[in-house]
């Protein structure tokens, strides 16, 4: 049979006080009301008297408590007849806000369909795009359109701006892509060690990186190009073409060499200083690069006009390893091997800018070289310059 379920104890509901029915094994009382009986009892207890005569400020300060409590008697009544009127005009106000709140909430919901609203797009409208003048855009020259659009950047180097003329930025561009595809060309046929790589490999980009400057300007007004080894990055020297109207050049070299590269080139110009001598003062590259110097100038008159050319980021001390008193210590100095020269922009719009960049570029060719045989020599070539070392 089944165990038989004990019932609970039977409560007392007569009493007035509840009585816990929790069945407890010892006859102890609860203490669930204790706290409370004992608070309530020292609540009724009446204070404790005080001996002696009763002070004089004592009676009047009852009477005084006395009015206050029938004057803030009356201003209960008033208050609440006050109250009645005020409770019907904040009905009528709770009813006049009522469309409100029905707004506010159609506005919420509003809001929750905006969340899913596709995002907005704000349309720039497109500025109509220069006539071409009845001249076509040819590969192996500059459009004067392209030029002009360098010149409006120059002056409004802004994002909305750029935006807006998208259609004469995107045909400038490739204007100069089909006319730096040439120059590769022109490049090659110069110097049989430039490989023909895709445009992309040897342009700059016209977008500026203003991260850590403290110019503010998007854009590079002016296209560029270097042609290497490995095109506009790595550790060959170049040849650098710069299009900005009233500041383009044509020239090459190495720009801010690495350290190891930088020790390579000092210790060239350390144990072979004739070597260098020798290329700056090659006929062509004098003419192009150093007009100043005079053909029949000494040798020292060439490296005193590299270095001029060179100084801005030279170093303001000899270089570690290297006695103050050096004979190159002008040489040694320098952080930066390059040559330019400025030219006319409108040579490149011209029908002869292959010829007029294949002119500095030839100029330019014995000095690219030997600064390649430096820094990155040829392990097949003979008279590299490390077999030089070796036999000395």
């Amino acid at each position: 049979m089944p165990a038989r379920k004990r019932s609970a104890a039977e409560v007392d509901l007569g009493q007035g006080r509840r009585r816990s029915g929790r069945i407890s094994s010892t006859p102890q009382k609860s203490k669930y009301f204790q706290d409370s009986e004992s608070e309530d009892r020292e609540d009724d207890a009446p204070p404790p008297k005080k001996r002696g005569r009763p002070s004089k400020a004592t009676a009047p300060a009852e009477k005084k408590k006395k009015r206050i409590e029938k004057e803030s008697d009356d201003e209960d009544e008033y208050n609440e007849d006050e109250k009645s009127e005020e409770d019907q005009d904040d009905g009528d106000e709770y009813n006049d806000e009522k469309p409100g709140e029905e707004e506010n909430g159609d506005d919420d919901e509003d809001d929750d369909d905006d969340e899913d609203a596709p995002p907005k797009v704000r349309i720039v409208p497109l500025e109509k795009m220069r006539d071409t003048g009845g001249v076509d855009y040819e590969d192996n020259k500059i459009h004067k359109n392209t030029l002009l659009f360098l010149k409006d950047l120059k002056v409004n180097n802004k994002r909305s701006w750029l935006k807006s003329h998208d259609g004469e930025y995107r045909r400038a561009l490739k204007d100069w892509e089909s006319f730096v595809d040439s120059a590769m060309l022109t490049a090659i046929d110069v110097d049989e060690t430039i490989p023909e790589l895709p445009v992309k490999d040897v342009i700059f980009r016209i977008h500026r990186d203003i991260r850590f400057s403290k110019d503010p300007t998007p854009y590079k007004p002016h296209f560029s190009a270097a042609f290497s080894r490995t095109g506009r990055k790595g550790p060959y020297a170049c040849y650098y073409i710069h299009c900005e109207p009233k500041s383009s050049f044509i020239g090459g070299g190495l720009w801010c060499p690495d350290k190891d590269q930088l020790a390579k080139l000092r210790r060239s110009i350390d144990r072979h200083p004739e070597r260098w001598r020798e290329v700056l003062n090659t006929p062509e590259l004098k003419r192009i690069y150093l007009p100043g110097v005079k053909p029949s100038a000494d040798d020292e008159k060439a490296i005193e006009a590299f270095f001029d050319k060179n100084q801005s980021n030279a170093l303001k001390k000899k270089p570690m390893g290297f006695d103050a008193d050096h004979r190159d210590i002008k040489l040694l100095r320098l952080r930066n091997f390059t040559l330019g020269t400025k030219i006319d922009e409108a040579s490149l719009a011209s029908d002869t800018a292959q010829e007029k960049v294949a002119e500095c570029f030839r100029g330019l060719e014995p000095f690219v070289s030997f600064l390649n045989d430096v820094v990155m020599p040829d392990p097949n070539r003979e008279e590299s310059e490390d077999d030089d070392e070796d036999g000395e």
